[in-house]
C-alpha cells in the first residue's frame, strides 16, 4: 500500500529572475557564440545590429553584415534590432582619425569605437530599451569583488586566449560600463568558439574574422586617408641626415614602419630599414636599420600620458607594471608615476618604434588591466 503525502505545504518555486542582454551583433562567429552563450544560460537575449558610418568610395559590406546577425538571430530564435550610430561614429571615430594623422599621431580607431560607441552611445540605448546589461564578443574578462562596505566593484582581465585578448581596445571603460557589460566568451579559446559554432548550428559558424577599423572592415588605411589628407612626397633622410630616398605622405607612416617610402640606392641599404622619427613642418622622415636596438641613444623610455582613466585603482608609483602600446606587443616592465598631474609611463629599458596618438595600456602582474591613456610626448 503506497503511502500517502499528507504534507499540507506548497511544493517550493524557485523564482526566476530573468535579465535582459541586447547583444552586439557585427555577424561575426564571437558575437554570434556569446548571444547563444546568453540564451542558453537563461538570458533574455536581444541582438543588436550596431550600424556606423560608411563613405561613399568604399563598398557597401554592412548590408551582408546586417543580413547575417539576421541570420544568426533567426537560429537562435531571439529579436533583432539595428541601433543606428552614424553620426556618433562619424565624429568620434573617423573624424578623430583624420584628425590626428593630419597632426602625425598614430590613432587607434578602435578603442575610440568601444568608448563612444559600443560602450557609450550603444550601451546608453540599451539601457533605455529596458536592458540590464550588454554583451559583446570581445576576448576579455571581468571579474566581480565586494568592498567592505559592501559596494561592487568590477576588474577588466586578460582574455583566457592570449593570443586573441582584446583587452588593450578596453582600457577606457569606466566602472559604471563594466557594472552593465557581459563578455560571454573571454574565458574560451578561440578554438573552442568556433566548435560551439558548430554546434550551435549558426550560420556564422565558417565565417572567416573580420580585420580592419572598427565597422569599416579591411581598408586600406593609406587610400581612405588620401580622400581628406592632401599629401606631398618628401624626403627620407638616414641617421647622419643624407637624403637616400622618398616618401608620398610623412602623415601616414609611423614610427616603426618598415614600408611606404622608397630608397634609392637598395645595395647600400640591403637591410631593412624602419621610421625611426618623422617632421611634419619639414615633411621628412629619418629611417634606420636597427631602430629595435634597445641600447641605441634613440630609444625612448619615458612617456608622457593624457587622457588617461583608471579602471579601478590609480597606479602605485612604487609598483611594478606592464605595458604595451601596440595591439599583441609583448608587455614590458614599467612604472607609472604621477607628477605635475601628469601621469608619467617609465619603462625599464628604451624603444624607438613608439608613436604619439598611440594607447599605453597598463596591466598589474595577475593580468588585470589597470586601465591607460594616450602618448602625449616620447622623452
Amino acid at each position: 500500500m503506497k503511502k500517502e503525502n499528507t504534507s499540507t505545504k506548497a511544493p517550493r518555486r524557485v523564482k526566476k529572475i530573468e535579465k535582459t542582454v541586447f547583444v552586439g551583433l557585427s555577424g561575426g562567429v564571437d558575437s554570434s557564440v556569446s548571444a547563444a552563450l546568453l540564451k542558453q544560460k537563461g538570458y533574455k537575449v536581444t541582438g543588436v545590429f550596431i550600424k556606423g558610418w560608411y563613405p561613399d568610395f568604399l563598398p557597401c559590406e554592412w548590408r551582408e553584415e546586417r543580413r547575417d546577425a539576421m541570420r544568426v538571430c533567426a537560429k537562435l530564435d531571439i529579436p533583432f534590432l539595428t541601433f543606428d550610430a552614424e553620426k556618433d561614429y562619424k565624429k568620434n571615430v573617423i573624424d578623430y582619425m583624420v584628425s590626428e594623422y593630419k597632426k602625425g599621431r598614430t590613432p587607434n580607431p578602435d578603442i575610440m569605437c568601444n568608448k563612444h560607441i559600443k560602450f557609450g552611445s550603444f550601451l546608453n540605448f540599451a539601457k533605455k530599451e529596458g536592458a540590464d546589461f550588454i554583451a559583446t564578443g570581445h576576448y576579455a574578462r571581468k571579474k566581480e569583488y565586494r568592498m567592505k562596505n559592501d559596494e561592487c566593484r568590477y576588474e577588466l582581465l586578460e582574455a583566457q586566449d592570449k593570443n586573441k585578448d582584446q583587452s588593450y581596445f578596453l582600457w577606457t571603460l569606466t566602472q559604471k560600463e563594466l557594472k552593465h557589460t557581459l563578455f560571454p566568451i573571454g574565458h574560451m579559446q578561440k578554438a573552442e568558439v568556433r566548435i560551439l559554432a558548430k554546434k550551435f548550428k549558426l550560420p556564422t559558424a565558417l565565417k572567416k574574422d573580420s580585420q580592419g577599423i572598427c565597422f569599416l572592415g579591411k581598408v586600406d588605411l593609406k587610400d581612405f586617408l588620401n580622400h581628406y589628407i592632401a599629401t606631398k612626397s618628401g624626403a627620407v633622410l638616414d641617421m647622419e641626415g643624407n637624403k637616400i630616398g622618398t616618401h608620398q605622405g610623412v602623415n601616414f607612416l609611423t614610427i616603426g614602419q618598415r614600408h611606404g617610402f622608397v630608397i634609392n640606392n637598395k645595395i647600400n641599404h640591403s637591410k631593412p630599414l624602419y621610421v625611426v622619427s618623422k617632421n611634419i613642418t619639414k615633411n621628412t622622415i629619418v629611417v634606420s636599420d636597427n631602430y629595435k636596438d634597445k641600447s641605441n641613444s634613440q630609444g625612448s623610455d619615458t612617456i608622457i600620458l593624457k587622457k588617461t582613466n583608471w579602471i579601478n585603482n590609480k597606479p602605485n608609483k612604487d609598483n611594478v607594471y606592464f605595458v604595451r602600446f601596440r595591439y599583441r606587443q609583448s608587455l614590458i616592465k614599467a612604472r607609472v608615476v604621477l607628477k605635475s598631474k601628469k601621469y608619467i609611463v617609465n619603462l625599464f629599458e628604451g624603444f624607438r618604434d613608439i608613436s604619439e596618438g598611440q594607447s599605453v595600456v597598463v596591466y598589474d602582474r595577475k593580468g588585470v588591466c589597470a586601465g591607460g591613456g594616450i602618448i602625449s610626448v616620447i622623452l
